[in-house]
């Protein structure tokens, strides 16, 4: 049985609703970045500046678009019409100075409203009681330095939560390890390049806990699209349970002793640290603290011991380009290494 056309076009509609409120639900979960759903100063002030541009745009469309309907009908051809070219009506000052005046003054009013908000953004002053962090972008991972509480972690930050009563801004310093990378949560905030020897800076007042994802926003090589960021916004309590489980040196539990072993004596430890043992590498995340965070490969897969094996095994099974390479270890020594890894919590 063939479907109507008003039948086709009720289907696209339900369609697009549903995913329209799917995509709403992902956003309200953090699980889909959207500039959408604003849950911070600079981001409100993003969203808000959308608004407006597109109100004038919009505005702009309906007259436009107005126009050409009303002059399709009014001067479509009629049956009535002598043959010939109709009058040729040439030149109008008044009109041509509209056209001409109206979308410079929209041009300059964009301008100034655009620029009025980056230098709100920009200019904000620090408080004191602001929270430092230093991000460096790496091919193809994040690493995070608190130098208040001397923790480095990796791919997932965590920063307090803000509010009218107890106010905590994030100050971000940006810079690269390598070569060009951008930071970008899109509920936070807009996008800022991190640049090899020079430093940008961001902040970031989250108004509501919870996690927001996002990811590197500038095409940085083969695994640019795997190089996922999540941010965690804790409650003040939550966030000093995390800082002071971070500072705290790596377990040593004598029943994977063996595991150390083989991580300490293969290259692993040239590439990676593990506080309170002899691995001090930096070319790598810092694994003091591995199996707190929820993913691994900055967000390419969830941090399972099954996941765990296969990334020491073969990195580039999950994540083609990465620049970890294959250790061709034993399968004993892998297994020793992941319940090893598996201890540091």
């Amino acid at each position: 049985m063939q479907t109507s056309r008003s039948q086709r076009l009720m289907y696209r509609a339900i369609a697009v609703t549903w995913l329209l409120l799917a995509s709403t639900t992902m956003i309200a979960q953090g699980t889909t970045p959207s500039t959408l759903a604003p849950a911070s100063t600079p981001a409100h002030q993003i969203f808000d500046l959308s608004l407006f541009v597109i109100a004038i745009t919009g505005g702009i469309f309906v007259v436009v678009g107005g126009l050409i309907a009303m002059a399709l009908y009014r001067f479509r051809a009629r049956k009535s019409d002598p043959l010939g070219e109709p009058a040729q009506i040439y030149g109008s000052t008044q009109i041509e100075l509209a056209w001409t005046v109206i979308p410079i003054l929209i041009v300059v009013v964009l301008f100034l409203t655009t620029a009025r908000i980056i230098f709100a953004i920009q200019d904000a002053p620090k408080p004191k009681s602001a929270l430092d962090v230093t991000v460096i972008g790496h091919q193809f991972w994040w690493e995070f330095r608190y130098p208040k509480y001397g923790v480095v972690s990796a791919n997932e930050l965590h920063i307090p939560v803000s509010s009218k009563t107890a106010p905590a801004a994030t100050f971000l310093k940006l810079t690269s390890a390598d070569v060009n990378h951008s930071f970008w949560i899109p509920q936070l905030g807009g996008k800022t390049d991190l640049i090899a020897n020079h430093v940008n800076t961001m902040w970031l007042d989250p108004e509501k806990p919870g996690l927001y994802v996002g990811q590197c926003a500038q095409f940085c090589g083969s695994q640019h699209a795997m190089m996922l960021l999540r941010v965690y916004v804790d409650t003040p309590e939550q966030f000093d349970t995390w800082i002071k489980n971070q500072q705290l040196p790596a377990l040593e539990d004598s029943a994977v002793e063996a595991g150390r072993m083989v991580f300490e004596k293969q290259a692993c430890m040239n590439c990676h640290t593990v506080s309170g043992t002899a691995a001090t590498g930096r070319f790598g995340p810092d694994l003091t603290h591995l199996m707190s965070r929820a993913t691994l490969a900055s967000g390419a897969m969830d941090n399972t011991p099954a996941n765990l094996r296969q990334w020491i095994k073969s990195p580039n099974s999950f994540k083609h380009g990465a620049l970890m390479p294959a250790m061709q270890l034993s399968d004993e020594q892998l297994d020793r290494v992941t319940a090893y890894l598996e201890t540091l919590k």
